[in-house]
This record gives C-alpha cells, sequence and structure tokens, in this order.
C-alpha cells in the first residue's frame, strides 16, 4: 500500500486548530493508501524562543516530504485595547518561512479555487453560486515579491526605500503557459490576465507579450486582458464572465483576497503552492509542494476552538488531487459540501455556533457513511 509523507507546520494563531481539523478529515479518507504525518513546531513562537522562523537546514528537512500542509503564519501588532504581548513583524514571518519554502522549492504557480459551497450565499446582491466559479493561478516566486532593495539614511528626514520587481521572461511564460493549459482542460476556456501596462512599461508590458506570443499557441482559449483595476471592479459587477485568472504575485495576492470576500468568508479560501514542471520531470523537483489556508493566523480568535477549518480541509482535498489520489481528493469536497449544504454545522463566520472540531467532526461522519 503507498503511503504518502506529510510535513505539518501548524505555525501561529488558529493555524495549529485547523490544521488538527485537516488532518483528522484526511485520516479518515485514507483508502487503498496510508498518509504519515510530521509535525514541524516552526513559526512566530519558536521565532521569539530562537531568533529564527525555521531551522537554518529547514529546506534540507522538509524535502525529502511527498507534501506540506500549511496552517498561518503571523504574530503581528495586536488590535488597540488588548494585552500587550511580544510580535513579530509580519516581513520577517512571510519572508523568513513562507517565502522561503515557496523561493527555495521554486513553488512558481499558486493556485486558488473560487467557488460558492452548496447552502452558501454569495455575498453579491443578484448572483447565484453559478456566477461565481473562479480559480486563479498567481506568479508566486519572483515579480513584486522578490526582495530586492533596501533602505538609505534610515530614520532621518533624507530617508529612501527602494523595492525592486524582477520578471523574467522564463518566470512569465511558465506561469502563464500553466495558466492557458488549466483554461484549455474547463469547459469554458477562458482566461483573463491582470497586468498594469499602462502605467508599469516594462515588467508589465513583458508580461502582456508574453501572454500574447502565447496565444497563438492556444487558440481554442478565448483571452482577455485587464488592467488589474478593471479585473478587480469586473470581479464584483461580472463575476459570471472569469474563469481561470492570471496575474502577478502582488496582484493576484489582492484579487485572491477579494475572492475570498466573495466567497462569502476568508476561512473558505484554500491555496496549492506547486512546481508544475516536477510532475512532468522529477529531475526539476526542488522540494515538495505546499497546501496552505490563505486566512491568516486570526490571533483575536485563537484558541477559543471557532476558527472555520473549511479551508485548510479544502485544502487538503488539493493535496490528495496533486499526490495522485483523486478519489480520496473527490471525496473529501463531497462530504465537505454535504455538510455546508446541510447548513447545520456552522463556524461563527458564517452565521453558526459550531465549533472548529464539531465542523471537522461532521466532515467526518459524511465520509464514514459515503464508504
Amino acid at each position: 500500500m503507498k503511503t504518502h509523507s506529510i510535513a505539518l507546520i501548524p505555525g501561529d494563531g488558529i493555524g495549529e486548530e485547523v490544521v488538527r481539523a485537516a488532518v483528522g478529515v484526511l485520516k479518515a479518507a485514507q483508502s487503498g493508501f496510508t498518509l504519515s504525518f510530521q509535525p514541524f513546531d516552526w513559526g512566530c513562537e519558536y521565532y521569539l524562543r530562537t531568533g529564527r522562523m525555521m531551522d537554518p537546514d529547514g529546506l534540507d528537512q522538509l524535502r525529502p516530504f511527498d507534501a506540506i500542509l500549511l496552517g498561518a503564519i503571523g504574530l503581528g501588532a495586536i488590535a488597540p485595547g488588548d494585552q500587550p504581548q511580544a510580535t513579530v513583524p509580519d516581513h520577517v514571518s512571510l519572508r523568513d518561512l513562507l517565502l522561503r519554502i515557496r523561493f527555495g522549492f521554486d513553488l512558481y504557480v499558486n493556485l486558488r479555487p473560487v467557488q460558492i459551497l452548496p447552502g452558501l450565499t454569495p455575498p453579491l446582491r443578484g448572483k447565484t453560486a453559478d456566477d461565481i466559479r473562479m480559480v486563479f493561478v498567481r506568479e508566486n516566486t519572483e515579480g513584486e515579491y522578490c526582495g530586492l532593495g533596501g533602505r538609505f539614511k534610515r530614520g532621518s528626514s533624507d530617508e529612501v526605500a527602494v523595492q525592486q520587481s524582477v520578471f523574467t521572461r522564463k518566470g512569465v511564460e511558465r506561469v502563464l503557459r500553466y495558466a492557458f493549459e488549466l483554461a484549455r482542460q474547463r469547459p469554458r476556456k477562458r482566461l483573463a490576465s491582470a497586468t498594469k501596462s499602462n502605467a508599469m512599461q516594462f515588467t508589465m508590458v513583458l508580461w502582456d507579450d508574453v501572454l500574447r506570443e502565447l496565444s497563438r499557441e492556444y487558440r481554442d482559449v478565448a483571452v482577455s486582458n485587464y488592467h488589474v483595476d478593471a479585473l478587480a471592479a469586473r470581479m464584483i459587477t461580472h463575476p459570471e464572465s472569469l474563469d481561470v485568472v492570471v496575474a502577478s504575485n502582488l496582484f493576484a495576492d489582492i484579487l485572491t483576497d477579494l475572492g475570498g470576500a466573495l466567497q462569502g468568508s476568508l476561512g473558505l479560501a484554500a491555496s496549492a503552492n506547486l512546481n508544475p514542471a516536477a510532475f512532468a520531470d522529477p529531475a526539476a523537483r526542488r522540494g515538495p509542494p505546499m497546501f496552505e489556508p490563505v486566512h491568516g493566523s486570526a490571533p483575536d480568535i485563537a484558541g477559543r476552538g471557532i476558527a472555520n477549518p473549511i479551508a485548510a480541509i479544502w485544502a487538503a482535498a488539493l493535496m490528495m488531487e496533486h499526490l495522485g489520489e483523486a478519489s480520496a481528493s473527490r471525496r473529501i469536497m463531497a462530504a465537505l459540501e454535504t455538510v455546508t449544504g446541510e447548513g447545520r454545522v456552522r463556524t461563527p463566520d458564517l452565521g453558526g455556533h459550531s465549533t472548529t472540531a464539531q465542523f471537522a467532526a461532521a466532515v467526518i461522519e459524511k465520509l464514514a457513511t459515503a464508504a
């Protein structure tokens, strides 16, 4: 029987709670394969103890695993009126763990589905679940988040900060090609690209040029090219016109949070960090893919047991799909959709009173019933 080894990085805040829920669902979905789990206690609490977000050889420790399931990272500034506590700047926690893994393993595609689960009402007036069925392809390893730049004359009135973005033809082409291939597999065969080439005449024009070149290879895919602000507006006014959306690291990061709002809660937003080249050529593999909810650590509700685990469970289903266990992925999503469709078990962010554990137990019960 095949065994998949999974590295668990619960991280901070509600991360531990939602990862625990997702692992319970994954264990219940085992059929014809087994899963082994190895937890790592990296994150902001680890940073406060050691001065590091993860071990210096952390990438080497993660490399042998088949996949990584991440919970949430962040222990930033607290809200006014809360009790003071030690914090870790967001740019440190993001850079030294999440981006280190993405960049180190060349996970150049961030895949984020945006759709309405059964039983949930779209927050957009006049729109139905059929109107909101998008999947975002985010460039994940360069662009605006490459980390080049610096600050000069810190603290003085003459201080200067410079942040450089880097777009390579290779990086742009491979993420666009993945998006084209994904659009080709979907019934509507539509691809929308978001840039800002009217104001960013070098990086974004390169992106547009490569999009235009690749479109000649994919004549069966209908391509639309938007400025990112216009696309954000279209997500609200005409979401039914969008299917596969591809954008740079920064633009897709913002647009997908808008997508989470369209779903009804950031607690529903799941993602996969992938190196598609490694699926075709194992020699291209630098490390395992990583799967994560994108809701953040939510320190205001951490420890209360009321976090929405849907995004983590959905991320677990994506993980099963990309590990070749398509049946398990489908069963997890079917159980999840049955629970949301019934509407009896819902966490507070969705208007209910259920706990994280109760929601996970309901999904596990549906998996057992189906089996």
